[in-house]
């Protein structure tokens, strides 16, 4: 049986499973003559190209939006505190027509 390929392309996607030297993952994430979306060191598709300005802005609206949601997830736990929580009797009205 022939030895699969480690690199190559499926449907046009981009796959690479040699062994990552330290050397390839630093000049893969950094290639200031590509694009946004470079090729993965290791694994399957893409990564951002932190040469290109669009990939800051691309981490700056990620971590904005990360910020937001953490922010609210916090006020929202504040909000369920202040909720009366006593242990006093409700009176419910049932009606029957």
């Amino acid at each position: 049986m022939a030895d699969k390929p480690s690199s190559g392309e499926i449907l046009g996607i981009p796959y690479n499973f040699e062994r990552p030297s330290l050397g390839r993952m630093l000049s893969s994430y950094w290639q200031p003559d590509k694009g946004m979306l470079v090729e993965k060191p290791f694994g399957i598709g893409y990564t951002l190209n932190l040469a290109n300005w669009r990939s800051w802005i691309v981490l700056a609206v990620a971590g904005g939006l990360y910020y937001q949601q953490t922010q609210s997830a916090g006020a929202a736990d504040a909000s369920v505190d202040d909720v009366d929580t006593s242990d006093e009797p409700v009176e419910v009205i049932v009606d029957d027509d």
